[in-house]
This record gives C-alpha cells, sequence and structure tokens, in this order.
C-alpha cells in the first residue's frame, strides 16, 4: 500500500502471469483521478501495450475504493474552467486508451466506484466484482452529470438502468452491477474469479484477442470518435456555474445542497 509520501507512486504495475497489474494506490483520496494518478496510469496503459511478455492487463485498487472519480479538491484549488478542461481530456485519454490497448483489459474491483471510476470500469473488457462493492453516479447531485463517461457506461448498461441511476444517484450493489450489464461478473471471491480468467485467456493467442477485442469496442470507439469532443465541451461548460459550485461546496462541508434542503 502506498505510504501516502509525495514521491510515492500512486499506480503500481508489475507483471504477474503474463498480466501487466496496475494498482491504482491513492487510497488516501479514495483512488481519485488527480493529475499524477491519471499520468501513472497512462503511462501504465502504454507500459503494458509496447511489452510483448504481457498478454493482458488487470487493473485493480488498495484501500476501499477502486476509484471516487475526479479529485475534487485538486480541481476546486484550480480554476474552475480550466480544471474542467484539462480533467475531461485526461477521462477521454484514459477510455480511449483502455478501448484500443490491443490487450485484453480486467478491473478487478473489491469495494467502492464513484462517478469517472465507473466510466473506467465500463471502458475495461472483463469487469469482476466483490459482492460487497457498491457502484453509484453522484454528479447529479453536484449539479453535473456524467458526460463523458457516459461514452462507455450507456453502451454496457441497460436503457432503464441508465435513466435510474444517470439521474438518482443511488447506491447499487454487485449484483445489480451485474444485472443490468455494469460488470460481467459478482463473484465471493473477485481475486480468485480474476485468476481463472486470466487462465482462459491465455488460451488465446495475441492477435485473436486483439481482433477479438477490436470487434468488441469498435462501436464505442466509434461514438467516441463521434461525441468525446461536444460531451468534453458539454462538461467544462458547467465547471463555475452557480450549481456546481454550490454541489461541491456543499460535498466538502458534509451538509445537503440548497436543492436538497
Amino acid at each position: 500500500m502506498s505510504d501516502a509520501t509525495p514521491d510515492a507512486p500512486y499506480v503500481r504495475y508489475e507483471v504477474r502471469d503474463g498480466f501487466a497489474v496496475l494498482t491504482l494506490d491513492s487510497p488516501h483520496n479514495r483512488n481519485a483521478l488527480s493529475s499524477k494518478l491519471v499520468t501513472e496510469l497512462l503511462a501504465g496503459l502504454e507500459q503494458a501495450a509496447a511489452d510483448t511478455a504481457v498478454r493482458g492487463v488487470v487493473l485493480t485498487h488498495t484501500g476501499n475504493t477502486f476509484c471516487a472519480g475526479a479529485d475534487l479538491k485538486e480541481a476546486l484549488d484550480a480554476d474552475p474552467a480550466a480544471a474542467a478542461g484539462i480533467r475531461t481530456g485526461w477521462m477521454v485519454r484514459v477510455l480511449r486508451d483502455i478501448l484500443e490497448l490491443p490487450k485484453p483489459v480486467i478491473a478487478q474491483i473489491d469495494g467502492n466506484v464513484r462517478a469517472g471510476g465507473m466510466g473506467i470500469v465500463g471502458a475495461c473488457d472483463i469487469a469482476v466484482a466483490g459482492r460487497g462493492s457498491s457502484f453509484a453516479l453522484t454528479e447529479a447531485r453536484l449539479g453535473l452529470a456524467p458526460f463523458v463517461i457516459s461514452l462507455t457506461l450507456l453502451p454496457r448498461l441497460t436503457s432503464r438502468a441508465a435513466a435510474r441511476y444517470f439521474q438518482t444517484g443511488e447506491t447499487f450493489d454487485a449484483a445489480e452491477a451485474e444485472r443490468t450489464g455494469l460488470i460481467s461478473i459478482a463473484a465471493d471471491d473477485p481475486d480468485a474469479e480474476v485468476k481463472r480468467l486470466v487462465g482462459e485467456l491465455r488460451k488465446g493467442s495475441p492477435q485473436g484477442l486483439a481482433e477479438s477485442k477490436k470487434l468488441a469496442t469498435a462501436a464505442i470507439l466509434a461514438e467516441v470518435d463521434r461525441s468525446a469532443q461536444a460531451l468534453a465541451e458539454r462538461s467544462g461548460s458547467f465547471f463555475g456555474t452557480p450549481d456546481v459550485i454550490e454541489g461541491m461546496t456543499a460535498f466538502f462541508q458534509r451538509r445537503p445542497p440548497s436543492w436538497a434542503e
């Protein structure tokens, strides 16, 4: 686990059983998508893509949260409009890199997933979550919407589930995540299940896996090409608005926002 010193990595990289294991290791802020974590995650994906000895990627985490989404404290400390543009660009890059990686990517989750973390789960080819895991899209409660991450969530979730959870912000469990298509498997032992899946994937040739993944992700990538820029601009345009300022302030003050009182 990270020792939380400034120089400690927020994403650890190791190779096990022919798979690169990228561990989000910034538990002090619930593995939020800070500039440091995103930079290291992108570097890890690039390293895995370039290593011919690596057959695929397992994306996992330390602590009780897989990923809490954007680092709101870092966002508030910066100029809101400028920070919003940078962060939406980061999110598009992370989603695209996972989708375009010519190797399977498995999300291994045993904890909470929120906001932007949900988009990362949607981008992964296979997602395994422990039964105690929880999921939520809380953007509407902050005056926002899941703009960019809708690119990977809408193709995965049923339309009814998307309409409900995009708007209500309700928390749901792994069984519901599996039923609605967000994750592949709700497992009693996610580590054992991922090891089993790695064994199955290793039976495929690198070429066969790469071409099969292209078929599965082609429609999502086409939508990224069509809509990512417009969604990023829509997302950025809302930062600094009264609703978002109130929503984020209420979040950090641990109180209901004015519209919920």
